[in-house]
């Protein structure tokens, strides 16, 4: 039986490293947490920033009325495709156990409705492109990207609903080869963020 996978490191060997970015007590008892070598021993507080320097300029955003357990993925998707914000449209609560802590490194907006999301992505001069099998989508496969955007992701099940619809700049579909009609948002999401680093993201040292 294959021994139990240790995540992360243990204490920091002394003398400690005088860098204001390192939290003392994990310095004295370990980091376990979920996040890359490069930011092992950091405080939260400086590694959000450190994203922030990064972030791409594409945004997610995905309607919320039934309270769907896919959001916590579709967030946990947004921190490793760095996106710089992910809007949650319509119940403000929403299931985090998916995401695996990852909302605490990745800025989570709310929207009440698609009338005032709209309103929002006007004034920030970004197209909406939603993420759905309708009539009329074109493949994301050939689809070109903006660099700065909004990738809009309807509720699990009934897809994004009419008003999100009438709102889109482009409606982009997954192309998908089996018997299913669609995949779950959260897989999708996790696609198309990757479409878009695929035209627009440099791969960086580390990376």
């Amino acid at each position: 039986m294959d021994e139990e996978r240790i995540v992360g490191v243990g204490p920091h060997p002394e003398p400690w490293p005088n860098d204001p970015r390192l939290d003392l007590e994990l310095l004295a008892d370990g980091d376990r947490r979920n996040v890359i070598d490069r930011y092992r021993y950091w405080k939260r507080e400086a590694i959000v920033a450190d994203l922030d320097r990064h972030r791409h300029s594409f945004h997610v955003a995905i309607e919320n009325y039934q309270h769907d357990f896919n959001i916590g993925t579709v967030v946990r998707n947004a921190n490793a495709f760095l996106a710089a914000s992910v809007q949650i449209i319509g119940k403000k609560r929403w299931n985090r156990r998916g995401a695996m802590v990852t909302d605490r490194y990745q800025h989570v907006g709310h929207f009440e409705d698609v009338t005032r999301f709209a309103e929002w992505a006007g004034s920030e001069e970004l197209p909406v492109i939603g993420i759905d099998i309708v009539e009329g989508s074109v493949p994301i496969e050939s689809f070109h990207m903006p660099h700065k955007c909004v990738l809009l992701f309807g509720q699990e099940g009934p897809g994004l609903s009419s008003g999100a619809l009438e709102l889109t700049d482009a409606v982009v579909a997954i192309t998908q080869y089996g018997s299913t009609r669609s995949i779950n948002v959260g897989v999708a999401s996790g696609i198309a963020m990757h479409s878009w680093t695929m035209q627009h993201a440099a791969l960086r040292d580390g990376d």
